[in-house]
């Protein structure tokens, strides 16, 4: 919900954060370098694909893609699919592709597998990647296979059953969830076409190794890519609050009967901690004995915060504007 910023800021002159603070936070508690075994099944199993699907979150296009995929799975054709794209704010799109062009990504697509938006686009992309390829010692298979790869949580399976859905009809091959880790290896291949045929190998989400920033930590946490205790329900709240207001997606204001717009975590967790009756009575010492204090249970506000308002209800947002921006500005 898009309100005016100045109707729903309970204090006169209030601006917001320019910035998340970031000091302090250590990327790499949250994102263990853990995957590489994944990885190597992934590499081991390309001399029986012709052609690489990486799935990506389109909220966030341009930051937090493993670098390692292109490295160690460059020689195969590589088409990307930006999923969630129901989720984002795709006002400037052609900014977008020409950024990922001039970056040698050649061959995108912009996805929701939930309601199969823009799935019949991906066979003929790989069919037509494949056909215009040297397929080394497949050249004699009539069928296609392709390697699905992807950080956690993007929707790689969620494509699978897409692809299948639109071109066999058929129900879901693999399992899908609203966290990472769901996947836990390299499956056998699973046919989601019939003409042309075409089998895909779903993969579990591999991270990099290491993470550029905390920013870009937060984004991916945001996007669910891990688990939110490993960042701390807090801090994701606060750096969604901090989105939500640059967004100037206000709508949390009406759910939780705030008196106005607020960049301030705390403040916003105890109001949704208090009318939700997630509170606690804490014993404090004092000089006369114990007294009873009602204290808002601030982790359990921040998941509720979290669940409620994470996933595009107020409205789509694109996490990646300031990559885009700067992008813009480094042009001649």
């Amino acid at each position: 919900m898009r309100l005016g910023s100045r109707a729903l800021c309970g204090v006169a002159g209030a601006a917001w954060r320019e910035s998340f603070p970031l000091g302090g936070r250590d990327v790499a508690r949250w994102f263990p370098g853990h995957m590489a075994k994944g990885l190597k099944k992934m590499q081991s199993s390309l001399r029986l694909v012709d052609c690489v699907i990486e799935v990506h979150d389109a909220r966030i296009p341009l930051s937090g893609r493993n670098p390692l995929f292109q490295e160690a799975l460059g020689l195969k054709p590589h088409v990307l699919v930006l999923n969630k794209m129901d989720l984002a704010d795709l006002k400037e799109q052609q900014k977008i592709i020409q950024h990922l062009e001039e970056e040698g990504l050649k061959n995108v697509v912009f996805t929701n597998c939930v309601r199969d938006e823009n799935i019949q686009q991906v066979i003929p992309m790989v069919r037509g990647l494949v056909e215009s390829s040297h397929r080394y010692h497949r050249q004699e298979n009539l069928e296609c296979c392709a390697l699905v790869i992807g950080i956690p949580n993007v929707g790689k399976s969620s494509l699978i059953n897409a692809l299948r859905r639109q071109h066999l009809r058929k129900g879901k091959a693999t399992r899908v969830g609203g966290e990472p880790g769901i996947t836990r290896a390299v499956m056998s291949r699973i046919q989601v076409c019939e003409r042309p045929l075409m089998f895909l190998l779903d993969t579990p989400g591999v991270l990099a190794p290491r993470i550029q920033s905390v920013e870009m930590g937060l984004k991916l946490a945001l996007c669910g890519t891990v688990l939110d205790h490993l960042v701390g329900e807090e801090t994701l709240a606060d750096y969604l609050l901090y989105t939500l207001n640059r967004h100037q997606l206000f709508g949390y204001v009406q759910h939780y009967g705030l008196d106005g717009a607020c960049d301030d975590i705390t403040r916003v967790l105890k109001h949704v901690a208090v009318r939700l009756g997630k509170t606690h009575k804490v014993k404090v010492l004092t000089g006369t004995g114990d007294v009873n204090v009602i204290q808002p249970n601030y982790p359990a506000a921040a998941r509720d915060f979290l669940r409620t308002f994470r996933h595009g209800l107020l409205g789509p947002v694109m996490l990646d504007r300031d990559v885009l921006r700067s992008s813009s500005r480094a042009d001649p």
